[in-house]
């Protein structure tokens, strides 16, 4: 591209960013981010193709000015940390609900596919969960505790070992984006038919109620967010196979930088999921109403901070 045509294309970007800097008017640490990212990227094609021109040296001195004046705003933020959770982020993932919207509707197909794949194939359930499992299953019903896989570990370490892999999926989930998506497509996949498949074998026991009792006490937040960072993916992969208007390596940018916070989002939730199933998803002998009461709060939490939250921050701002 000629030089004349480069300045042409993106001169009204670089006055924009230009008065954005120079104005008075408090600009969010996110927006100059946003801004710097596609800067410094026109930077890096002039410094390639126009090394000695007078265009190079005018991105260089925006592209330090923007730095200057982020770095500046970042150092002076004050509750930056409930700000990103009470605002930023719901703010931001208000455009990300159709790809969490996807996110889900692959997580409840194959579900389903799990839970018909059991009720027809009498080997599924163990091609899936693994022989040792289901036969330590089998033997703690027969025992008149199905549950009781849930109390072989102390309380602490249980909770620790649980958050920790659930942090470990989701960051996996949100990683394997990279491949276009279908890494994410793959672990939600994955993590829906095992889901599907294990309620199954509950209900062929007859203990459907017993087990979603139990374990939606703390798996209503874990899977939720499963979800979610199956979200942050779709995002990542959307990025390179959607950049839009940006080059693919500044798309690719925004995805990892979007992905990233919406996995951020997630750990406080796989925190208070892990400590659920730690300390009380065990105690198998609470009435029903106890239980079903926290499956009830803990959705109606996850539906409001990822659904309707969004939709209230994005009326107000406009």
């Amino acid at each position: 591209m000629r030089e004349a045509s480069f300045i042409k294309r993106n001169k009204d970007k670089w006055v924009k960013f230009e008065n954005a800097l120079l104005s008075n008017t408090p600009i969010s640490p996110l927006e100059l981010g946003d801004l710097y990212v596609e800067i410094t990227d026109h930077l890096s094609y002039a410094q390639t193709f126009y090394p000695n021109s007078q265009t190079h040296i005018y991105l260089n001195q925006l592209a330090s000015k923007s730095h200057q004046k982020i770095y500046k705003t970042k150092k002076e933020s004050k509750g930056r940390f409930i700000k990103f959770y009470t605002h930023e982020f719901p703010a931001m993932f208000y455009q990300y609900l159709p790809q969490l919207g996807i996110a889900f509707l692959i997580f409840l197909v194959f579900s389903i596919i799990g839970a018909y794949s059991a009720a027809t194939d009498a080997a599924f359930v163990r091609a899936i969960l693994g022989d040792a499992y289901v036969n330590m299953t089998l033997a703690n019903i027969e025992k008149g505790d199905p549950m009781a896989v849930y109390k072989q570990m102390q309380q602490m370490d249980m909770f620790l070992g649980i958050t920790i892999n659930n942090i470990r999926v989701a960051l996996t989930a949100f990683s394997y984006g990279i491949l276009l998506g279908v890494g994410t497509f793959y672990i939600l996949m994955q993590n829906a038919i095992m889901l599907g498949s294990f309620q199954y074998f509950f209900y062929d026991q007859g203990l459907l109620w017993e087990s979603a009792r139990t374990i939606w006490v703390h798996g209503t937040i874990e899977i939720s967010v499963i979800i979610v960072a199956g979200c942050a993916g779709i995002v990542l992969g959307n990025s390179l196979l959607f950049p839009g208007t940006y080059s693919r390596l500044t798309s690719l940018k925004r995805g990892v930088k979007a992905g990233l916070k919406i996995l951020i989002s997630t750990i406080p939730f796989f925190i208070i999921a892990g400590f659920l199933e730690g300390f009380v998803t065990r105690i198998t002998d609470f009435p029903d109403f106890f239980n079903i009461s926290i499956i009830i709060v803990s959705l109606g939490v996850i539906v409001f901070y990822y659904v309707i939250y969004p939709f209230q921050i994005h009326k107000k701002s406009n």
